[in-house]
């Protein structure tokens, strides 16, 4: 008697468990979400943009979020501390950066299109803010990604503070060639920029930028080399009017010369 209470209590107890997990099933076999939330969050031993120095050659903390649609339309936010005071560049001590756009993989052919308007906002700064269009096409090829885009600032106020280029708008081209090394977890990365029109720095300049980075888990350790091809010659040249001494031509130099950078961002 007392075995056949104890079966009929286990049969019970079964039988609840069984209720009891089957919602928990059922939520894992709903649809995907048509919308996905992403953002990172890193530091920097410098913030470096187009090869020039943001940051007065000092670290900074960055973080980033992104909304994505399905269809894909998105819209992204970026942050950075910057420089502040009397440097060469000062935007302000912050940064702020909201873009929104669509891409889309062309079929099977590899080929992702993107395209989309970005703001660059300096609460800081009492000048300086602006918007640019880009564009890009990419190709992925095996473990290899190549890249080539464009963003074009037409006319506004932010062209009225460059005294060394008299250009109402700037076009900024690149190249990039991307490969993960098969079987380890080290990326390899190269960038390629031309700037052009009235964000000039002592000329039209070319910008790099080379290295590699180590993925963890959520995280990435990035090591690269960034530069410019202005010269201390092209920053004589350009702000003789503005600087009168060797100090200052330093100084203007020094926001463009070849660096080394390192940062790490954590991803969710």
């Amino acid at each position: 008697m007392l075995t056949s209470v104890r079966s009929k209590i286990a049969a019970a107890l079964l039988a609840g468990c069984t209720l009891a997990a089957t919602p928990a099933f059922a939520d894992e076999t709903d649809p995907p979400s048509d919308i996905t939330v992403t953002g990172s969050a890193s530091l920097v031993s410098q913030y470096r943009f187009r090869g020039l120095a943001q940051s007065d050659n000092k670290p900074a903390v960055q973080a980033s979020m992104t909304i994505a649609h399905s269809s894909g339309f998105y819209i992204s936010t970026w942050g950075s501390s910057a420089s502040a005071g009397s440097g060469p560049i000062n935007i302000g001590g912050t940064e702020i950066d909201v873009y929104g756009g669509y891409t889309h993989a062309i079929g099977d052919s590899g080929v992702t299109v993107d395209a989309g308007v970005y703001g660059y906002i300096y609460p800081g700064a009492t000048a300086g803010n602006y918007v640019e269009l880009y564009g890009s096409l990419a190709k992925t090829m095996g473990p290899a990604t190549a890249k080539v885009g464009v963003y074009y600032a037409p006319a506004q106020k932010v062209f009225n503070y460059n005294w060394t280029s008299p250009t109402r708008h700037n076009a900024y081209v690149y190249g990039e060639l991307s490969s993960g090394i098969p079987g380890t977890p080290l990326t390899l990365h190269s960038h390629l920029g031309h700037t052009g029109g009235g964000f000039d720095w002592g000329k039209p300049y070319i910008d790099y930028n080379v290295g590699v980075t180590y993925k963890w888990k959520a995280l990435a350790l990035d090591a690269s080399l960034v530069g410019t091809n202005v010269s201390r010659g092209d920053i004589t040249r350009t702000f003789g009017g503005y600087c009168g001494t060797a100090a200052c031509f330093d100084s203007f130099h020094r926001m463009s010369k070849t660096v080394g950078v390192v940062s790490l961002t954590a991803s969710f």
